[in-house]
């Protein structure tokens, strides 16, 4: 994922309050000779003007003109037009979750006639179109594979004598072992984005509560107060509470990203919970050092390699565009897997869930490569767990990493805290607001 997805601002603004509850699907959506301009809107941030310079250099379509605008709070944006009935053409989000909003709204068009024009289902993931459909109709398509991996500074764990852990167990005695030696444990900081609060619950809910029992809360078979996740929120809460993500809450409130990655690079701190999206500008931070980063997979309990996922991004048609299927045409040429991998190899970007040769990512980093292979791999058996902001219904998920400050300062108890964790999850599976959740082999 892009910086696009986890720099988002603001809270989660549900699309009935903005007006759309109402809207129906109308116009035709069905494939055809599409023609004009099509206009998308994306974040002002550092990586996205590559994706525009990759877009405009590979989509040939001389009948179709692509408009790429890059705005602050691009997300806050594109709801606040949707909701007056405009918007740009292709609409994207940062993730299934909030895709689902304006799929319920019916803010967007069906995909099924253009998925089977383009032959989307031989070159997308089942499981991702499955994310994609609301009420038995497609209505999105996942971009930007990621998972929540285990950074760390390989010099400073050289000079430590310290191994990159592999279990539950191992992450809090490496912990431990950093703060002893006057190394902060985890660089952090949520200034820019509070969604930060969750990359941790995410990773010690699937690698300590286990990836059976997020799927097993999530479908009702199991609660979000039983002990695994009890003991995952503790851990996080001692951890804040002892300093060790930042040096201390007050340096996590006031961290930028660029503040906590130059201190991580600089060896300030010895490990970063983060996702994969962090490939696109690791180096920049560790170069000027001097050092060496490197990545494990989150630990889990018993040590056995596990990879949560989601997709960073969600790209959908606005039903209220005028030119559908020049729109369909362009998303299908980002979706093309030639395009996903020159965006991998060019821009940094995550791959899309789409079918990609090994040779077409000649050129990356092969610690990247590594963590695509195996993310991809872990997609294809099903053996995964479950990112919170890609699985969770909205109102869940905003209260996941919005309320976890109030058991940080106190005010709330770890058990109340996940009490309202199941409350929402219960009442959104019962609304029907949870992204679809793909079936699970329990291990």
């Amino acid at each position: 994922m892009s910086a696009t997805t986890r720099m988002r601002a603001g809270a989660v603004v549900a699309l009935a309050a903005l007006g759309l509850a109402g809207c129906a699907a109308t116009g035709d959506s069905s494939p055809g000779e599409g023609t004009g301009t099509v206009t998308i809107w994306m974040d002002d941030n550092t990586e996205n003007p590559c994706f525009v310079e990759t877009l405009t250099d590979t989509y040939d379509n001389p009948d179709v003109d692509v408009e790429v605008e890059l705005k602050t709070d691009w997300d806050s944006l594109t709801k606040t037009a949707v909701a007056g009935g405009g918007g740009p053409d292709i609409i994207m989000t940062p993730g299934i979750t909030y895709t689902v909003e304006y799929a319920k709204a019916g803010a967007l068009a069906p995909l099924d006639d253009y998925a089977e024009e383009y032959g989307w289902a031989d070159t997308i993931s089942p499981w991702a179109l499955e994310a994609g459909v609301n009420d038995e109709s497609l209505y999105s398509l996942q971009s930007e594979l990621e998972t929540i991996i285990l950074w760390y500074n390989k010099t400073v764990f050289e000079e430590l004598g310290l191994e990159a852990p592999t279990t539950t167990a191992e992450l809090v005695e490496v912990a431990d072992a950093l703060d002893a030696a006057g190394v902060i444990p985890f660089a952090s900081g949520n200034a820019e984005w509070k969604g930060v609060n969750e990359w941790s619950v995410s990773g010690l809910f699937n690698g300590l509560a286990g990836a059976d029992e997020v799927h097993a809360a999530l479908s009702g078979d199991a609660s979000f107060t039983d002990d695994g996740f009890v003991e995952s929120i503790e851990l996080i809460d001692t951890w804040q509470k002892n300093g060790y993500f930042a040096g201390g809450l007050d340096r996590y409130y006031t961290n930028t990203f660029d503040q906590y990655l130059a201190g991580f690079g600089a060896g300030e701190a010895g490990m970063n919970i983060e996702g994969s999206w962090r490939f696109s500008n690791i180096d920049s931070f560790f170069e000027p050092a001097g050092n060496e980063w490197d990545w494990v997979p989150f630990p889990t309990e018993d040590g056995s390699e596990l990879y949560s996922i989601g997709t960073g991004s969600s790209w959908a048609i606005n039903n209220a565009s005028k030119n559908k299927d020049a729109a369909a045409d362009v998303l299908n040429h980002i979706f093309d897997p030639e395009t996903q991998a020159q965006l991998a190899v060019d821009c940094g970007f995550a791959p899309g869930p789409v079918s990609l040769d090994e040779s077409m990512l000649e050129g990356l980093d092969p610690r990247q490569a590594r963590l695509y292979a195996s993310v991809a791999e872990a997609a294809a058996n099903g053996d995964y767990g479950y990112l919170t902001w890609a699985f969770f219904g909205p109102k869940t998920d905003k209260f996941l990493y919005e309320e976890i400050e109030k058991v940080w300062s106190g005010s709330m108890s770890v058990e109340d805290y996940l009490a309202g964790v199941q409350a929402l999850n219960e009442e959104e599976r019962d609304s029907g607001d949870l992204p679809p959740l793909p079936p699970r082999e329990q291990s």
